[in-house]
């Protein structure tokens, strides 16, 4: 019976060992502890005992030596050690074979990284839509934004035009094209200038025009059309027609003049900053003015004064320089007879204003902040549209050959480039039919 003993005692042994091995779980030490604390074997048993212990201990050697190996990448089996296999484990992610891990230090181990699958979404016959994304409220904001900026510059444009539609500057265009006779460059630029200036009320300076050009051409003629014209917009009270021979015939009175004038103009500019308008100024026969009266407009004008002053349309009617523009159209006659009305008073306009500005400085300062516009000669034709307009006004029946005789009758310059230009203008076609 002990012999009986002691094999079942070394066969359960081995069976501890081996269930050790494959829990990992092993140790020399443990195995010591365990027979520390098994009860003491009888003296007759010993040597079995001790030859189980023996070959266990060779078979742990064994065992601890080839798990080593595999563990540096060898396959090496021992001869005459029986084949083990490793249990397998059940899974989800599928079957795999368990593997020794030894508690060596000496050989450090990597940690496998679990690879991530692929999330596979079931395939039904149609895809997943993709998430909606909410709209921003920051977007609704900038809209509002836009609408108020759109309607604020829409407002502003409306007023513009309405501070236009009060001077009714179409209706000016209108009169200015059918009263006056082969200036309609002039025309253009000077309701050009009127066009800006009226568009809006706030201004950093008033509006100095300066018209020029030879006896008869239609100066007076143009200004008492503007004046009209302004009287039935603004008021009678903010339109100043200024004649200094009949203002200011002698010139030792043109201190008292300019003091006379410049209260005058200031009263006017005072009443319409009240009434919200713009006065126009216009001062005929300029080249008759005395320096004194060209001072008093020149503070008036050029002055850092306050808004009411800068709120003013200034129109100065003289001959000045009208020397320099008779030869200017003569010797280029030729030149501009292939160009339209408006292409020829450009190019008149080009020409002529760096010679009128520089003669029109030397008079007097005042000239340097005027624009100015050079009204040129007229023609054969034009003389007999004068003629035509003032026999319908006096009620006279407008034969073409009696205008024709008429227009004879005034003296012309030497026929240039096919054009046939009057030396007196339309001065004297009042007097002739007057004689009818």
């Amino acid at each position: 019976m002990s012999d009986q003993d002691s094999s079942t005692s070394a066969s359960q042994t081995e069976g501890d060992v081996e269930g050790e091995m494959d829990t990992e779980m092993e140790g020399e030490g443990e195995e010591d502890v365990k027979r520390s604390d098994s009860p003491v074997l009888h003296m007759s048993n010993f040597s079995s005992s001790l030859r189980a212990v023996i070959r266990i201990k060779q078979k742990y050697q064994a065992m601890k030596k080839r798990r080593q190996e595999m563990s540096l990448g060898g396959d090496i089996t021992l001869t005459g050690a029986p084949g083990k296999t490793s249990p397998k484990i059940f899974t989800f992610d599928g079957t795999t074979p368990f593997t020794f891990s030894t508690p060596s230090s000496s050989v450090p181990q990597k940690k496998k990284r679990r690879k991530r699958r692929r999330v596979m979404f079931p395939n039904r016959g149609r895809r997943r839509a993709p998430p909606k994304q909410e709209p921003s409220r920051a977007k609704y904001s900038l809209y509002l934004l836009c609408v108020i900026v759109f309607i604020q510059v829409y407002n502003a444009i409306e007023n513009l035009d309405d501070h236009v539609l009060r001077y009714d500057l179409e209706g000016l265009e209108k009169t200015l094209r059918r009263e006056v006779f082969g200036q309609q460059g002039a025309v253009e630029g000077l309701l050009s200038h009127l066009k800006d200036y009226l568009s809006t009320y706030v201004h950093n300076k008033p509006l100095v025009v300066s018209l020029h050009g030879p006896s008869g051409v239609g100066k007076s003629h143009l200004g008492r059309l503007l004046a009209g014209h302004f009287r039935s917009v603004v008021g009678e009270t903010l339109v100043l027609q200024y004649y200094v021979l009949h203002h200011c015939p002698q010139e030792a009175d043109a201190l008292q003049c300019a003091r006379d004038l410049s209260a005058l103009i200031s009263e006017m500019v005072e009443r319409a900053e009240e009434e919200e308008k713009i006065p126009l100024f216009i001062f005929d026969e300029a080249e008759h003015m005395h320096d004194e009266i060209f001072d008093a407009l020149l503070q008036l004008v050029a002055s850092k004064q306050s808004n009411e002053y800068l709120n003013a349309i200034y129109l100065f009617l003289s001959n000045l320089g009208h020397a320099h523009i008779t030869k200017h159209m003569l010797h280029n006659s030729s030149v501009s007879m292939a160009m339209t009305t408006s292409s020829r008073h450009s190019h008149l306009v080009k020409e002529l204003t760096p010679i009128l500005r520089d003669t029109l400085e030397k008079l007097h300062p005042l000239w340097t902040e005027a624009d100015i516009l050079p009204l040129g000669l007229l023609e054969k034709s034009h003389v007999m549209e004068c003629f035509l307009d003032e026999m319908t006004r006096e009620g006279f029946y407008p034969d073409h050959t009696n205008i024709e005789r008429l227009a004879g009758e005034i003296e012309y310059y030497p026929e240039v480039g096919g054009h046939e230009y009057s030396q007196t203008g339309c001065k004297q076609v009042v007097a002739k039919v007057n004689l009818l």
